[in-house]
């Protein structure tokens, strides 16, 4: 097993490169600062979505 993994950022197409996760974790994109889950694992491989962040209305 390979010590890192590779994926492509789906917004701004940066290639990352990840220690190894597992599907469900969370990263931030260096370049765009994304947040984005890891869909899967494959080969090597994340698959990355990008996650809906709900910013906290404190009632301002």
């Amino acid at each position: 097993m390979s010590a890192t993994l590779a994926g492509t950022c789906p917004e701004c197409e940066t290639d990352l490169t990840t220690p190894p996760m597992i599907q469900g974790e969370t990263m931030t994109c260096p370049e765009c600062m994304l947040t984005l889950r890891v869909e899967h694992v494959q080969n090597g491989t994340l698959s990355l979505e990008m996650v809906e962040v709900k910013l906290r209305d404190w009632g301002q």
